[in-house]
């Protein structure tokens, strides 16, 4: 098994010149087998060789979400349906699921580079991984579980729920490592708490958490419940799965996008065009290695920086910080652009607040409202009533303080909000119905 630890050290001029290679390669490939691609091209004047040096991309379409589900279920795929041994598939809660398939390559390139990603979060063989993310049509299970394989890891297929059964296993099978959702991962450690678990005195080391945007007040709280090193893992279904891109355990500070194997691009939402390092826009991917499903210019919807600064730990692959949002799930409240985690933000600022939380939108009249339901810790809920309010009161300063929106604040008591066992439901949108 080779983690290719070379690749993630090499010199930019070097790994640039491995992209150009790629790239040119994949264009080619998709123009001629995947007749999106070669309809794309043609309508914006594109060939193969015009692709000539890496900025050159953006001369290519972008994919979008909507694209896929049109050439739905197999439409993109640039091999024979006999060459791809599996498929998986988004949940499709919002339409037709979006369906990406795998070479027997595509699944042995994706084990290592998981596997690599563990690695970065200074897992290494002989450890054990407790992997609570979901099995199925979902990416992340298999993902991790084949990673863990590849790197040498004992993983426990657990995938999500049974939150008592996790726990004793935690217990007995004494992983070094677990791998959930942020929010899952939260749940675990107030269920611990209720049963009398101690879990900071397991051996239990390394939190691996994605599939969800989380915050920096997220990691700390987790850190501190768990008494563990929380690092973020990042990938999606079109570009590959979990596997993508992952923090390393030495700086905690951006995700390294494995770039022998992405080309990974930042542009403005609303024009498409590239934006600079250091500035925030929407994250796009083409992959480089893919056999069965290669993409061009997909646009995640996930927003973000891309950082070139060196990296303490030696790795030269850009490195990607926290996604603050999807742009898909910003809201606009009477004119302000919103982002859930902007919020979670705030509300774990407080002690005396639970970090469980849910938005709720409303419309009322031609006018939009916002409330904010959070639980309170057990000692707020002791204090009267007035504490309640005045904690309330100060949130609602601190919103339209740092977000510059109105909104209303309520406390609810301990295990009022439902719990998650995979991705969190932040946002319910009334004004929908």
């Amino acid at each position: 098994m080779i983690l290719h630890s070379d690749f993630e050290t090499m010199p930019r001029e070097e790994l640039e010149a491995l992209q150009l290679k790629r790239l040119k390669a994949t264009v080619e490939r998709c123009y001629h087998t995947v007749k999106f691609y070669r309809n794309a091209m043609d309508e914006l004047g594109v060939k193969p060789e015009h692709i000539k040096k890496l900025s050159d991309v953006s001369h290519l379409p972008y994919t979008k979400k909507e694209h896929l589900r049109e050439n739905y279920p197999f439409g993109l795929f640039a091999v024979p349906t006999e060459q791809v041994v599996r498929v998986h598939a988004s949940s499709g809660t919002t339409g037709k699921p979006t369906v990406v398939g795998y070479t027997k390559r595509d699944i042995r390139t994706w084990s290592q580079l998981v596997a690599r990603c563990l690695s970065a979060a200074g897992l290494h063989a002989g450890d054990r991984l407790h992997n609570a993310y979901g099995y199925g049509l979902f990416t992340g299970g298999l993902g991790l579980h084949f990673g863990g394989e590849e790197l040498g890891v004992m993983v426990t297929p657990m995938s999500g729920g049974q939150t008592q059964k996790q726990l004793m296993l935690l217990q007995d099978f004494a992983p070094t490592a677990i791998s959930c959702t942020p929010s899952y991962a939260l749940n675990l450690a107030e269920a611990a708490e209720e049963m009398g678990v101690n879990i900071r005195k397991l051996p239990l080391r390394v939190g691996i958490h994605g599939a969800e945007p989380w915050t920096e007040e997220m990691r700390y709280e987790l850190e501190s419940r768990l008494g563990i090193d929380c690092v973020d893992i990042y990938g999606l279904s079109e570009v590959m799965g979990p596997g993508v891109g992952n923090e390393c355990i030495e700086a905690k500070n951006g995700l390294h996008i494995w770039e022998d194997h992405f080309l990974v691009e930042c542009v403005d939402v609303d024009t498409g065009k590239p934006v600079p390092y250091g500035e925030e826009g929407e994250i796009v991917f083409t992959s480089l290695t893919k056999e069965a499903f290669p993409i061009i210019r997909y646009r995640t919807r996930d927003i973000s920086v891309l950082d070139k600064a060196p990296c303490k730990c030696g790795r030269t692959h850009v490195r990607m910080q926290r996604i603050t949002g999807r742009s898909d799930d910003m809201l606009i409240i009477r004119g302000v652009n919103v982002y859930p985690t902007q919020v979670e933000a705030i509300l774990m600022q407080s002690e005396i607040l639970s970090p469980f939380y849910q938005i709720e939108l409303f419309r009322e009249g031609s006018m939009d409202s916002m409330v904010v339901n959070v639980e309170g810790s057990p000692p707020l809920m002791e204090q009267p009533q007035e504490a309640r309010d005045r904690t309330a009161a100060k949130v609602v300063r601190d919103i339209k303080d740092f977000i510059g929106v109105s909104c209303k604040v309520v406390i609810k008591g301990v295990g009022e909000l439902p719990r998650s066992e995979g991705k969190a439901v932040r946002v319910i949108d009334h004004r929908k119905k």
